[in-house]
């Protein structure tokens, strides 16, 4: 595993931004003894207001109050936390759990007070009757700790209160999935074709028998290291192809790896060490996590038990904005090339008709006698296929297609028809097919 891998990984754990705050609360409790020391041994002592010192008696006191009140704080944080993990699980997706943890507002609170309980107890082990100086200024330091432990503590409460809003959760989703999307695609204006005859290479090696690396461990596919692949694949003189998409669950002797002109089968391990497998998925690279978790979020929300048609909608909505984006990126090219412009990594991503597709199958099927959410996906469509190309205008018109078939199967009320086929209309017209809308209206059953 890299350097950088490792550095992900690490990020992305529960522990690693609480286990920071603690050692630095255990090098400030240190330097701050250091400081209370050299400042009374100086005679500090006298140009101190009297209200800022404290004997060992007050001292040992004061630390133990404060410690024993920051422990409980953070026994209370921790609570909050699974009472929102809780909600999250019965009520969203369990995939949704890692937006609330890895988010950097509730590891910095968590962090700061099991600082604040660390600063505390060693000061308070710091602390001696056997001191030359009886007076100490160390516990203010301790109160200024726990009146900033205090405020955080009032900005968590808020914190959980917004954050246990599914609105909230659904939008937080969208902006990572739409982080990701900006950077691992490159908008369509800005992309450049390749020259038909730099692709000669690749039909070279379709009658050629490649060389087939399996994977050593079963998992999600977490994370890609294009650019070190494909320097490898350079040093090597090979040609590779990643036959696994991100996101997608391996298992041992599961192929990932095809590659040609490989001299040396022994080195072809090595490959394997750019690719992060990881037993949960996780959405570093991975648009599709982001558009599943949302799907979830909408058939949960659609579920007998819950019945909450407008969370559904809402999450249609982000949907359709995410699918807007992705419809501006360049999605296709699986070719990729090295500084010399010859081929070394093919891989092939999916198509916006997949992502598409992926997005409202599910919805489609659980809701379609619910005639909220079937006109929420027709808006969704038209907000998509508004402002995109001519080439997603026509992924979108077909895609209508394919939602008319459900609707059809339904018996609907004048009324709901007539709904519907107002947003059928407004399809037509965002796809620029004004004239074949007829095609795509509902009619009425007999």
């Amino acid at each position: 595993m890299s350097l950088k891998q490792i550095i992900i990984r690490v990020r992305t754990s529960f522990w690693y931004l609480p286990a920071v705050y603690g050692i630095i609360a255990f090098i400030l409790a240190i330097i701050s003894m250091v400081i209370d020391r050299y400042m009374m041994n100086q005679g500090f002592s006298t140009k101190i207001p009297n209200v800022f010192l404290s004997d060992t008696d007050l001292a040992q006191t004061i630390l133990s109050s404060l410690s024993t009140s920051l422990l409980t704080m953070t026994t209370i944080t921790f609570s909050s936390i699974l009472v929102v993990l809780t909600t999250y699980l019965s009520q969203f997706s369990p995939r949704t759990l890692q937006n609330f943890i890895t988010d950097h507002h509730t590891q910095r609170v968590l962090g700061i007070f099991i600082g604040g309980f660390i600063y505390t107890v060693i000061l308070l082990l710091l602390v001696r009757k056997n001191d030359t100086n009886a007076y100490f200024i160390v516990p203010t330091f301790a109160i200024l700790v726990s009146i900033i432990c205090l405020g955080m503590f009032v900005f968590f409460i808020h914190h959980v209160t917004t954050w246990i809003k599914v609105s909230n959760l659904i939008f937080n989703i969208t902006q990572k999935t739409i982080q990701s999307i900006h950077g691992h695609f490159v908008d369509e204006e800005v992309y450049k074709a390749d020259p038909p005859w730099e692709n000669w290479e690749y039909e070279e090696i379709q009658t050629i028998e490649p060389y087939i690396l399996n994977s050593k461990r079963s998992g999600y596919i977490e994370y890609i290291e294009f650019d070190k692949m494909i320097t490898q694949a350079m040093n090597d003189n090979v040609i590779i192809k990643l036959e696994q998409d991100l996101g997608k669950y391996v298992d041992q002797d599961t192929p990932l790896f095809s590659i040609w002109r490989l001299k040396d089968n022994s080195i072809a391990a090595q490959y394997l060490s750019f690719i992060t497998i990881s037993s949960d998925q996780e959405p570093v690279q991975d648009v599709h996590f982001g558009l599943q978790k949302l799907v979830e979020i909408a058939l949960r929300a659609l579920s007998p038990a819950i019945n909450d048609p407008y969370t559904a909608i809402n999450s249609i909505n982000h949907l359709a904005k995410i699918l807007s984006l992705l419809g501006k990126k360049h999605l296709a090219t699986p070719f990729h090339y090295d500084q010399h412009s010859q081929l070394r990594l093919i891989f092939e991503k999916p198509r916006f008709e997949d992502y598409l597709y992926e997005s409202f199958y599910q919805i489609r099927h659980y809701a379609r006698d619910d005639v909220s959410v079937m006109a929420s996906i027709l808006k969704a469509l038209a907000f998509i296929a508004h402002g995109n190309s001519p080439f997603i205008k026509e992924a979108v018109w077909e895609f209508a297609f394919y939602i008319l078939e459900g609707l059809n199967e339904i018996k609907w009320l004048s009324k709901d028809r007539v709904y519907l086929n107002k947003h059928l209309k407004d399809i037509a017209r965002a796809c620029l097919k004004k004239k074949k809308e007829k095609q795509l209206l509902l009619t009425e059953k007999r």
